[in-house]
């Protein structure tokens, strides 16, 4: 379990091989390997550290004492309170580590330290590590482990930023829910040009059984193309998905000025162009990052999100449409003409900022 993998080690020295080549380099191998390990209710695992990272930390020369197993051993307790604040696993809160032993490993001039922490099963476990700052070059493997088998591996150096590993257990589905459908929510709450479309399929009212099927036919769409650009089966450049949502809402206001009485098309508009705004949803996911040991439910979790936002939306703005309505239909009217005006402006704004005057 503590063994690196092959093609971890591979890359390793490969790594090495060019870090002994940069004069600033600080040693021929800056690495170090944690085994994260989820066993019997708790996390347990080893960490590897060269003695030249551990003998300058610990002011200790030549560093190849460290080497001697009475050497070592009295320097564990100083060892591990050193690393201890520089590697991260965090929870609900920030765990623990209990430093157990320390093993000499000759042959690879390196010690190994076993941890563990006991009672301890979060669905999400936040990693960094940034455990020698002295040497820039330093980069720390990370492979964690589940039910004796591998399940993620990452590479942590100085610049690197938290990475959230979802377990693949219930908490760790419910985490990953709790994160991606509150992200969901948040997005299209957040995204005037997604509110802005969603506002101008609703000036015209309807039945609210019309109106949730927009929503609905509008999700379907998204669903789709956000599940595609995620897998990284379809990815349209930005430059040309953006510029397409603010034509869709253009398209919009204009269908409500023009279209006739008993020809109601909206439900397909949303679906036709919910397969646009999907792509625009995908850009935001990708930054956000999507666990690759729960790709499907993180996906399912943001596309729940955004439809609650969209239920959300629809509930208030049609229900102070209809108010106005019911009091007067003409006013009602020329609200939904004024209306269809201020989106058709808006698109062709946003149409020709991010066309002519991209960020």
């Amino acid at each position: 379990m503590t063994r690196i993998p092959r093609a971890v080690r591979t890359l390793a020295l490969v790594a090495a091989a060019l870090a002994a080549a940069t004069p600033a380099a600080a040693h021929p191998a800056p690495f170090s390997y944690l085994d994260v390990v989820f066993r019997n209710g708790g996390i347990e695992g080893t960490l590897v550290i060269h003695v030249i990272d551990a003998a300058h930390e610990l002011g200790i020369s030549p560093p190849e004492r460290l080497l001697e197993n009475d050497v070592a051993e009295s320097t564990r307790e100083q060892l591990g309170a050193l690393l201890k604040p520089r590697l991260l696993l965090r929870g609900d809160r920030r765990l623990d580590l209990q430093w157990t032993s320390l093993e000499v490993l000759r042959d690879d001039a390196a010690l190994r330290l076993r941890y563990r922490i006991p009672n301890e099963n979060p669905g999400a476990l936040a990693l960094d590590a940034n455990l020698f700052p002295y040497d820039p070059l330093h980069q720390t493997f990370i492979n964690v482990y589940e039910d004796g088998a591998l399940k993620q591996q990452l590479i942590f150096n100085a610049d690197s930023k938290e990475y959230i590993y979802y377990a693949g257990t219930t908490q760790g589905a419910l985490a990953v829910m709790r994160t991606f459908t509150a992200s969901g929510v948040h997005h299209i709450l957040i995204g005037p040009d997604h509110i802005l479309f969603l506002v101008g399929l609703l000036l015209l009212g309807g039945r609210w059984t019309s109106l949730l099927k927009i929503v609905s036919f509008f999700t379907i769409g998204h669903s789709i193309t956000l599940s595609l650009a995620a897998l990284n089966l379809v990815t349209p450049p930005a430059s040309i998905i953006e510029p397409a949502i603010a034509l869709s809402i253009v398209f919009v206001g204009a269908d409500n000025l023009v279209r006739g009485d008993g020809r109601d098309l909206r439900a397909w508009v949303a679906l036709v162009f919910g397969l646009v705004h999907g792509f625009g949803f995908a850009n935001v996911l990708r930054e956000f990052g999507l666990p690759r040991e729960a790709l499907g439910w993180s996906l399912f979790s943001f596309n729940l999100g955004v439809e609650i936002g969209q239920v959300a939306i629809v509930g208030v703005v049609a229900s102070l449409l209809e108010a106005v309505r019911r009091r007067s239909a003409f006013v009602g009217a020329r609200v939904a003409m004024a209306g269809s005006v201020v989106v058709i402006a808006a698109g062709a704004y946003w149409f020709v900022e991010r066309v002519f005057f991209p960020a």
